[in-house]
């Protein structure tokens, strides 16, 4: 999910099927699409029903203090605990108050609801954009977690690099800060605090509207 890409519905169980057979093990990575970003669930593997042998998870968890963690099955657990392994930081006190906090915050104040519903308007406008937008080739990602690819032409999908890198910095000036990457690094990656508004939103779309007319 680092350019926002959605595959289809059928390609997680795929993969999953095809690991499995050779004895791997699937490791879901929550740490940018989990506790809710994505909207429907709260976990992001759970849009494509796949059920991992692990899942790990750091950033949203704390809210912006230095935590990670890992959850697995017991299978894997006990084989875990006839190992060797250590952590330097691990089991900090402050950061498991933290983490908790944030945890009760997401529960309490519906930020996963929020995300669903702040996320299909955000997306809602800049699907808008595009139509006006000729350097915009495709809006796309779940909830809170969306990217803009941009391009020089929609018919041969060639990336707008300088453009993306040009957008990014104007947008600054105008007191928006996104981020960009994919492969090509021309894809603007929508991310934003879970806890944003729909008048936030609004000002998002508003300033690319504005930036790209600039581009």
């Amino acid at each position: 999910m680092w350019a926002a890409v959605v595959p289809p519905k059928e390609f997680f169980g795929i993969v999953y099927d095809i690991v499995r057979q050779h004895g791997g093990l699937c490791i879901a990575d929550e740490v940018q699409g989990g506790f809710g970003r994505t909207g429907n669930h709260y976990w992001s593997h759970q849009n494509w029903d796949v059920v991992p042998d692990m899942v790990t998870m750091a950033k949203g968890i704390g809210n912006g203090i230095p935590l990670g963690a890992m959850t697995t099955t017991e299978p894997i657990s006990e084989m875990m605990a006839k190992k060797i392994h250590f952590n330097t930081f691990g089991g900090n006190p402050i950061s498991m108050t933290q983490g908790l906090a944030t945890l009760e915050v997401i529960d309490e104040e519906n930020i996963q609801q929020n995300a669903l519903e702040v996320g299909g308007h955000l997306k809602d406008r800049l699907l808008e954009l595009q139509e006006k937008h000729e350097l915009i080739g495709e809006v796309r990602g779940m909830g809170l977690m969306l990217g803009i690819e941009l391009v020089t032409d929609r018919k041969t999908k060639e990336p707008a690099k300088s453009q993306a890198a040009d957008v990014m910095e104007r947008c600054k000036a105008h007191g928006l800060i996104i981020g960009k990457g994919g492969l090509h690094g021309n894809t603007l990656r929508i991310k934003p605090p879970m806890c944003i508004t729909k008048d936030d939103a609004d000002f998002m779309v508003d300033c690319l509207d504005l930036v790209l007319d600039e581009v």
